[in-house]
């Protein structure tokens, strides 16, 4: 699926208000918890990588952004997030981890 079409249909499923209640519930609960909750979060984007058929393995070598493209689109505000942070991380970390090998 393309990445405008998966845009489209994330924000046919999910309005305005909720997207962007969906985040602002993530940033109160990264504020309030140690350990916040990112089960939505992480379900939605799980359907992003699956819809693009993205594998971190097919990817290290020249990474790529589109999944949290995506969700930067989708969700407003999203990158200002910790959940957000935590994806970049992991992937650089997965990155230099493969250019180790």
């Amino acid at each position: 699926m393309k990445k405008e079409t998966i845009i489209q249909t994330l924000k046919d499923n999910y309005n305005r208000d909720l997207r962007k209640q969906v985040v602002k519930t993530i940033i109160a609960n990264e504020k309030q918890s140690k350990a916040p909750d990112y089960k939505i979060i992480n379900q939605i984007f799980s359907y992003v990588l699956k819809e693009l058929e993205w594998k971190m393995a097919e990817n290290t070598k020249e990474w790529d952004n589109t999944p949290l493209d995506i969700m930067e689109e989708a969700f407003p505000k999203l990158e200002s997030t910790k959940w957000f942070e935590e994806q970049i991380l992991t992937a650089k970390k997965m990155i230099e981890m493969e250019m180790r090998n």
